[in-house]
Order: C-alpha cells, then structure tokens, then sequence
C-alpha cells in the first residue's frame, strides 16, 4: 500500500505545480516535499515527475498514480459522507424472510421505493437457519423468522404471527380431512414443506392427523417457486401446507379449500439483527410496514 502522505503530497504538487507553493500550502519545506516525491517514486519503483528547471511534466506512470490519489480522495470524502449523514431513506435494506413472507412483504417495501428512489430494497426468500447464518455472516441485516433465536448472538422483536393452513382441491370440500384422504390426494413439496406439514399435523387438535408417518405420504410433486406452489393445488394434483397469507396473494383462490382446524396452527414471528449492530436509521424506516403488513396476515 503506498503511504497516504507521500500521494498527497504529489497530488497537492501536481495540483499546484510549484515545489515552493507546495511546501506552504502543507507547511512543509522544499526539500520535505522533493524527499516525499522520491520516497514515492521508489515505492512505485517508477519516476513520476520530469523535472526541466523549476517546472516539471507528469510522466505516463505519474499520470497513472495521479488519477489513483483523486480516486482515494473521492472515497475518502464520500466515507466521511456516509458516517455523517444517515439518511433514513436511501440507501441498501438487505433483508431476508421466508418465501411467504417476501410475497407479502415486497409490495409494501416496493412503494415505498417509489416514494424514495434513492432506497434500495433487497429480499431473500430462506428458511430459517440460513436467515441466521447470513446475520451472522453479515450478508444481510434484516431477518423474519419464525422461532425465537438465541439471545445472546441476535436481537429480536416479535412482530406479529402467520397461520398455517392445509390446503387442498376444491374437490375436497366440506370432506373429513383423514389420513386416508390425504394419501389418496398426495403432497406438494416445497423447500418448508416437512417443517409446515410437522407443526400443522402436531397442531390442529385431530389426533388422527398427528398420527400419520409424514415420511409415507406420496408425493404428487414438488416446486421450490412459492408462487406456484398451488397452482397445482388449484388444478387437483395434490395438497399442501403454507401460510394464509401466500394464500392471499394466489389469483385462483375460489380453487382451493382451506381444510377447517379444531386449533388455528400458528407461528410467532420475529424482526431479527444481529446483536450489538446497530442499524441504518433507514431499517427504522421499514420496520413499520413491515409489522404493518404482518398485522394483516
């Protein structure tokens, strides 16, 4: 790396372009600032500068480390920007949260882009753990997950709870939900398929649906793309279990049938950071659509 002070000291001199002049502007002596262009141009092991007299001409080299000091200087002055002024609306939000989620949440966040072009709004859909592991990794900032994390690496907030709901066919409709009827229709996989289908059959109050070996159900098929889990449902093939509010924003809804629960299955959520990170003031700024919009799931 070349030391911060000799490329100022060439830049002030190119900038000027008097040694004299120089050396008063940096409260330097003349020969300091000959004795900083010399350690420079050894460090570059190339001569910068071609002395005629008291003038000198930039060689192609010079030029070269020239444009490099502006370059360092720029960012020197927008660094000193950005850790002066925290501009709740502008900036990058990298957020993650899980598939159902982020088709809820993306429009909200989305218009308020609108309102705020220089915003920059960023959503991963994931699963839980990988939420963690990239907070921790610091790939992203925010994270919505569903099980409280442990305390003492993240910060969280409950926000808000998602209903499961086990969804078939409209074929299906007004049947009992049995073990048998849910083999004969098969399952829908999707990437949180084992952990939804687990907590709903535990969950729903029938002691026959807790029963079943969920390993043994068929599959009827599998999409790792949340807005088309139910498509399939829609057209018959199979069921499946996803919260509500993916339900929601499904345009078939009149093809589905929501299968009725003794108990509402649900999944408390949390906003979720890193501990001890203190966040952009523009987090602040979508947190509150945010618990806005999972007040309405």
């Amino acid at each position: 790396m070349l030391n911060p002070l000799w490329l100022n000291t060439f830049k002030t001199l190119v900038d000027i372009g008097h040694f004299t002049q120089t050396a008063e502007k940096l409260y330097m002596t003349q020969p300091g600032v000959s004795q900083h262009i010399k350690k420079l141009e050894s460090a570059c092991d190339h001569l910068l500068l071609k002395r005629e007299g008291k003038s000198f001409e930039l060689t192609e080299q010079g030029r070269i480390v020239y444009q490099h000091a502006l370059k360092l200087e720029l960012e020197d002055a927008l660094l000193k920007e950005k850790l002066s002024f925290d501009n709740p609306y502008s900036g990058e939000c990298k957020i993650a949260c899980s598939g159902s989620l982020a088709l809820v949440l993306y429009p909200k966040l989305l218009t308020l882009q609108q309102q705020h072009p220089t915003l920059s709004i960023q959503i991963e859909a994931a699963p839980n753990q990988k939420i963690l592991n990239d907070l921790q990794a610091g790939s992203i900032d925010l994270g919505l997950v569903t099980h409280a994390p442990n305390s003492g690496l993240f910060q969280s907030k409950t926000i808000g709870t998602e209903e499961l709901c086990l969804v078939l066919p409209k074929v299906y409709a007004g049947q009992s939900i049995t073990a048998d009827l849910l083999n004969e229709c098969g399952l829908i996989a999707h990437p949180d398929v084992t952990h939804y289908l687990a907590l709903y059959l535990d969950l729903c109050g029938d002691t026959e649906l807790a029963q079943i070996n969920r390993d043994d159900l068929p599959r009827s098929g599998y999409i790792n793309q949340l807005s088309q889990i139910l498509l399939p449902v829609a057209m018959g093939v199979g069921f499946t279990v996803i919260p509500r509010g993916a339900i929601e924003s499904f345009q078939n809804k009149e093809a589905l049938y929501i299968a009725p629960t003794k108990h509402p299955v649900q999944e408390t959520l949390y906003m979720v950071h890193k501990r001890h990170r203190s966040l952009p003031a523009r987090y602040e700024s979508i947190s509150a659509p945010i618990e806005e919009a999972v007040s309405k799931i």
